[in-house]
Parts: structure tokens; C-alpha cells; sequence
């Protein structure tokens, strides 16, 4: 992960005190577990780059978490490549002077200077597309080029790959410029990893002045920052009381719809347009397909596939006339707090106590085979299309349950949260089908195997888009092939 910045023309020399580094030495210091470096490539009055490097201790990310050691996934992940707010919190303490406008008395005036600048980052893993990413920053003056790895694929991901290389130029004071990349690249990435306390709001404000209150896409960038409504009303709220301690008149900034975090084993789901929904949409997922189990004639044994915390099979535990349920998942950590779940309905009349199972559905277990219902709420959107043969081949051919049951985000009614054609509702989402795609995919297994498919809808329909949520309720026929 590394941050370049360049500056040509008039004022270039003065990159290395602003920054408060001196161009002939090696900036090495540790910061947070991390290794910060500054190495200045260029130094003269007409060119002066610095090159900030970090890399940090892959061991000590996951460091200090009680559930680390039981969890294999914290070894599958690009904390410790990409250009994210883990950077910017690396590079804080070695940029601090730059940031906060405070060089040595003698280069004072030229805090508020603009330079031609030149700014290049990555690698950055967003899940937002191109044209959005040319838009947060275009949007600031500057000229944006975006730029993909070398790296050559046997199938078409190259142009889907998230992560990306961005390269800025454009005419902005130093102090100013960082201040955007502080707020900009953990936008970029949608990931905080850390408690987005009062702190956190307040440097938003900070680094946000003169520039955020008139951006374009203001509402997108508070959403990935702060995340959570209370936060962004009390991020409204201090900018309402300057604007109007400036003089600016009263009122707040209409308030800003927040995207819900997901929970692990589970999909993210915009707000509605108007108002939050009184009832969330993973809850009317898991009404609907307890509601489908309680209706089939051979519901005894249930396997839920991608089982998460557990929430699905606790709720599935006391629909009539099932007697096993096997939570299948393959996160230690999501299965102790599912396990944690299922130990509370322990004694409960009526109530069947899921089993937790370690597994994939990229691993064939014989003791699933022939169960009455399987279910993937939730879960093939995060398979890659390309996988995703394989993993139907399995359920359809070898376990062959009576009832399949899978549900999708439907990408047809993005639109109604008002997201971009290109954004997805969740940053592990491979793919997001609309219903004619869904549809389509439906009926190429049903004419591979001998099912058939009732495609229905969950959440509030629009008449145009149809619902949120498609689900899929795949009946085994009399004889199996």
C-alpha cells in the first residue's frame, strides 16, 4: 500500500517542508504495528516527489482478537495490501504536520498555496464502480485515471476486479488535498476497522471543511464513512450549527438514508427511500422461508447451507413438523455464536436445537444426501458465477433434496434505493441477478434435473421492479435421473 505525491511548477520545493520531512533521509518508523517509510524520489525546485510505503505485520492485524485464533477466514483477506483506512491511520502520525497546516514558521503562507500536484494510491478495493470513483474526485477539480494490474486471467475478471489503482492531478493546496484522501479512501473501501466513536465524527467535520458540505456525492461518501444514522445526524447537526454561526441561515442538510451493516453470514440492505423499514428485510427473508418449510408435505430434516450466526436455523426450530436441522457453515467464528443461539433453545417445548456443522458447499458431505429441505439463503451471490455450476451440480445430482430453497437479492430494484446500475448491495456480492437473469438460471436447472421452480418475491414489491428479495422454491419430481 503506498501514497505518492508530486509536485511540479512553482512551490514544488516546498513538498518536503510542508511535510516536514527532509528530502536527503529515509523516513523509517513503526506506527500502529506497521512499517511507515518516506523515501523523497525527486528534490529540486521544479519536481519534488515523496513516496509513502507501508507494510504492515500481517500477524499483528488479527493480534488482540478473541475470535482470531478460531477462524480461519482472518487468513483470507487483503487487510494487509490495500490501500485503506488502516493506511490512513499508518501514515497519521508521519503526515500529522501536513495535515493539521503546521509547518515551521518560515513556510506558514504556503499552507494555504496551491501546488500542481500529482497524487497516486493503491492498490483500493472498492465495490464502487469506475465511473464513481471518477465522480468523488473529479468532483474536487481533479483529473482522474483509474488503472488495473498487470495480471493475466484464464476467464473475463480483469475488468470486474475491484481492486484498482487511482492516479490524480490537479491544482490544490497540500494541506487540503490530504484532508480528501483521509476522508476519501475509507469511502473507497467501505470497511472501518475500528469503533466510529464522537472522534471519528469530528475528524469528518474537520477534514471535511470547505469541500465536503458542496460535494455531489455528499450523502454517498457520509453513508461509507460514518455509517450509521447517528452518526451522520450528528455530523449534520455540527455542520447545520457552523453554517448558521457563519451566518449561512438555518436549517440542517436534508438527512441522508444509511446503508445497514451486514452481519457475518449475512447480506447488507439499503434503506428504503423514504424511511428505514419497520420490519428488515432479512427478517421477512426468513418469515417467508419458514412459512414455505411449514407448508410442504416432507419438511423433517432441514440443512441450511451458509447458516451464518445461526439466525435462519433458531427461527426454522420450531416450525411444525421439522425434527433435525444441520446448520452448515464454514466460519468457527460465526458457529460459536450460532452455537451460542442454539444453547438458548435448549428445553424449549416444540423446539428443535440445530445442529452446527462444519462445512462447504465445495465439499461434498454424504451425511446431507437426501434430506428433505436444503436451503441457501443469501449465498450464491457471494459464489462466482464461474464456481457456481459446480456447487448446483452437487445439490441437484448428489444430495438431492425434496426442496431446494434460494434466495437473491433482486438487482432490478437497486434501482429503487437509488443505487448506480454498476453498485451492488454488498461488497462480497460476485454477481447480483435481476429476475429475467434469475429466471433464466431457474430454468436451465430445471430442464437439467428433474425439478420444478415457483419463483415468488419478499420485501415491498414495486410494480416495476418487482421485490428486493427473489426466492426460488425448487420440488424434486416423483423418480430421480
Amino acid at each position: 500500500m503506498h501514497l505518492i505525491i508530486r509536485a511540479t511548477g512553482a512551490g514544488a520545493g516546498m513538498l518536503s517542508h510542508l511535510l516536514a520531512k527532509n528530502p536527503n533521509n529515509l523516513y523509517d518508523r513503526t506506527e500502529k504495528e506497521a512499517r511507515v517509510r518516506i523515501v523523497f524520489t525527486a528534490s529540486s525546485e521544479e519536481v519534488t516527489e515523496a513516496v509513502i510505503y507501508v507494510t504492515p505485520d500481517p500477524v499483528e492485524l488479527v493480534k488482540g482478537d478473541s475470535q482470531a485464533h478460531n477462524d480461519i477466514t482472518q487468513y483470507i483477506n487483503d487487510r494487509e495490501f490495500v490501500t485503506s483506512s488502516l493506511f490512513c491511520t499508518y501514515i497519521r502520525a508521519a503526515l500529522g504536520t501536513a495535515l493539521n497546516g503546521k509547518p515551521k514558521e518560515a513556510y506558514v503562507h504556503w499552507v494555504k498555496e496551491p501546488l500542481e500536484l500529482a497524487l497516486s494510491f493503491g492498490p483500493v478495493a472498492s465495490n464502487l464502480p469506475d465511473h464513481t470513483v471518477e465522480e468523488l474526485f473529479g468532483a474536487l477539480g481533479y483529473e482522474v485515471s483509474l488503472e488495473r494490474g498487470d495480471a493475466e486471467y484464464t476467464f473475463a475478471l480483469k475488468a470486474r476486479s475491484s481492486a484498482r489503482y487511482i492516479r490524480l492531478k490537479g491544482k490544490q493546496t497540500l494541506q487540503t488535498a490530504l484532508q480528501q484522501l483521509f476522508v476519501l479512501i475509507p469511502a473507497l473501501d467501505d470497511y472501518k476497522h475500528y469503533y466510529i466513536s464522537d472522534d471519528e465524527v469530528d475528524k469528518i467535520r474537520r477534514y471535511g471543511a470547505g469541500w465536503l458540505e458542496q460535494h455531489p456525492q455528499r450523502a454517498l461518501i457520509l453513508k461509507r464513512t460514518l455509517r450509521f444514522g447517528g452518526a451522520i445526524r450528528q455530523y449534520e447537526e455540527m455542520a447545520a450549527k457552523e453554517l448558521r454561526t457563519a451566518g449561512g441561515g438555518p436549517g440542517a442538510p436534508a438527512d441522508i438514508p444509511v446503508l445497514e451493516e451486514s452481519a457475518p453470514g449475512g447480506s447488507a440492505e439499503p434503506p428504503g427511500v423514504q424511511e428505514a423499514p419497520k420490519v428488515r428485510l432479512n427478517d421477512l427473508r426468513y418469515e417467508a422461508i419458514a412459512r414455505t418449510v411449514g407448508e410442504l408435505d416432507e419438511r423433517a430434516s432441514i440443512v441450511d447451507f451458509g447458516s451464518g450466526e445461526g439466525k435462519l436455523s433458531a427461527r426454522l426450530s420450531s416450525v411444525p413438523g421439522v425434527r433435525e436441522i444441520r446448520a452448515v457453515e464454514p466460519s468457527a467464528a460465526s458457529q460459536l455464536r450460532a452455537m451460542e443461539r442454539f444453547a438458548k433453545l435448549e428445553g424449549r417445548t416444540g423446539t428443535v436445537v440445530p445442529e452446527p456443522v462444519t462445512g462447504s458447499l465445495f465439499y461434498f458431505d454424504e451425511s446431507l444426501r437426501g434430506r428433505d429441505v436444503m436451503i441457501l439463503c443469501e449465498v450464491i451471490e457471494h459464489i462466482d458465477e464461474h464456481r457456481l455450476d459446480r456447487v448446483m451440480d452437487t445439490i441437484f445430482g448428489q444430495y438431492g433434496p425434496k426442496t431446494l430453497i434460494v434466495t437473491t437479492p433482486n438487482k432490478d430494484y437497486n434501482t429503487v434505493y437509488g443505487m448506480e446500475q454498476e453498485e451492488i448491495r454488498h461488497g462480497d456480492h460476485r454477481f447480483e441477478w435481476g429476475r429475467e437473469a434469475f429466471s433464466a438460471w431457474c430454468s436451465r436447472w430445471t430442464g437439467a434435473f428433474p425439478y420444478a421452480a415457483e419463483i415468488t418475491g419478499i420485501g415491498e414489491g414495486s410494480a416495476e421492479y418487482g421485490y428486493p428479495t427473489q426466492m426460488a422454491v425448487f420440488t424434486r419430481g416423483e423418480q430421480l435421473q
